[in-house]
Formats: structure tokens, C-alpha cells, sequence
């Protein structure tokens, strides 16, 4: 029964105090750096990296509104988070790794015109920064081990409709703007058996991802191992 009251007791001050919350503020930066690349650059709609930002933008404007709303710092619809997380986490590792490989971000922040500046300002936000803090929320923030494995699956429908909607978008309008927005999309010269097996390639590592998504959350909320405290020894007289 104390325990009980100590838990509402607990989230009434959590309830109270949510303007002064450390899950509030960090949302708050997250939707900034968001809004901020996508506003400072040229971001077209049939790039993932723009899908998956704005599904994070509505996502988080939707969290902090539910969380002044009801004076709580848990996040709304929190099985969502986890496909969100994944969703720019995969946008952060494939810019970073496989279509710029691995080349560093920082020098392009300094280094040329306004206009290079600003683009890649901006990318650097929507491909590093907000990614990074998404995933800073997934770890640090609660609820933890609300997500089942059995959502895995189901967090790889997006990654996976994007990229057969976006080859069926080059066969339907062969004239479209940046008609295949990413390199392992393009059959025009190693056909789409070549494009295939990079589906399947990338699909491996974003299951993978996602387990250690799952994985990481499970591992945040185990609580700190107790230190056994040494009985004082007994005097004998």
C-alpha cells in the first residue's frame, strides 16, 4: 500500500513539475534541429531522409503536446517511438555510411560559400543531429520495455514500402526529378536483380538495427545492481 501511494505521489510531482523536466526540454531542442534543417535546405518530399524527419517532426510536436496537455512526462503512443527512432536512425547510418562512406560531416560546416554552408548545415541536422538525439531520448528517457519483439516486423514495413514505392515512382514518371533518389535503387546498369539484393542487404542490417534498438531499451531499464554493505563484525569479550 506505501508503495502504491509513493508511486502517485511520484507521478503528481512529476505531473506538477513537467515544465521543469529534463524530457521536456530535450524534445523541445529535438523538434528545433528538425525544423531547422528542414527549413534551411532544399529537401524534397521522395527522399527518405525527409520522410523520416517529417514523420519524427509530427511524431515529437505530437509528444509535447500530449505531455503539456496532460502533465506527464511519458511520451504519447510510446510503441511508436521505437519505429521512429529506427526510421532516422537508418537515414543517419546509410548518409553516413553508404552513400557518402563514411567521409567526415564537420569539415563542410566551415568550409565554403553561404550557400554550401547553409545546405550542408542543414543536412548535417537532419542526417547526425536530430538521429543522435532521437536515439538519446530512446535510452535515456522512459517508458522502457513497453515495445514487444513482435513489433520488429512491423518497423520494417516503412524502410520497405519507401523503397518499392520509390522504383515503381522511376517506372510510372521516367522523367521525375532525381528519378532514382539513391544509388542502390537505380537498375539502369546492374538491373533489378542488383537492386534487389541491396534491398535484402539493407533490410539484414535495418532488422538488425532494430533488434538493438529493442535490446538497448531492455538494458535502460534494469536497475543498478545493489552493492552488498559488509555486516560489521561482532566484538568477542
Amino acid at each position: 500500500m506505501s508503495q502504491d501511494r509513493a508511486s502517485v505521489a511520484h507521478a503528481a510531482g512529476a505531473a506538477t513539475n513537467v515544465w521543469t523536466r529534463p524530457q521536456l526540454w530535450w524534445r523541445v531542442a529535438l523538434v528545433t534541429a528538425g525544423v531547422a534543417g528542414m527549413l534551411t535546405g532544399n529537401h524534397r518530399i521522395h527522399f527518405f531522409t525527409t520522410q523520416s524527419n517529417l514523420i519524427l517532426l509530427g511524431y515529437y510536436a505530437g509528444v509535447l503536446y500530449w505531455m503539456v496537455r496532460r502533465r506527464t512526462t511519458d511520451p504519447a503512443a510510446p510503441r511508436l517511438r521505437g519505429a521512429v527512432t529506427l526510421w532516422v536512425m537508418i537515414t543517419c547510418l546509410v548518409s553516413h555510411f553508404v552513400t557518402n562512406h563514411g567521409e567526415n560531416p564537420l569539415p563542410g560546416l566551415v568550409d565554403g560559400d553561404a550557400a554550401t554552408l547553409l545546405a550542408n548545415r542543414s543536412i548535417f541536422l537532419l542526417h547526425y543531429v536530430v538521429p543522435l538525439m532521437a536515439l538519446a531520448d530512446w535510452l535515456l528517457f522512459g517508458p522502457h520495455r513497453v515495445v514487444p519483439w513482435r513489433d520488429l516486423p512491423l518497423w520494417l514495413l516503412f524502410p520497405l514500402g519507401y523503397a518499392v514505392t520509390s522504383v515503381l515512382r522511376a517506372v510510372l514518371f521516367p522523367t521525375a526529378p532525381n528519378r532514382y533518389p539513391y544509388f542502390f535503387l537505380d537498375p539502369s546498369e546492374n538491373g533489378y536483380g542488383w537492386v534487389l539484393l541491396w534491398q535484402v542487404m539493407l533490410g539484414v542490417g535495418i532488422a538488425g538495427l532494430g533488434a538493438v534498438l529493442l535490446a538497448l531499451d531492455r538494458l535502460a531499464s534494469r536497475p543498478a545492481a545493489a552493492v552488498p554493505v559488509a555486516e560489521p563484525e561482532k566484538v568477542v569479550t
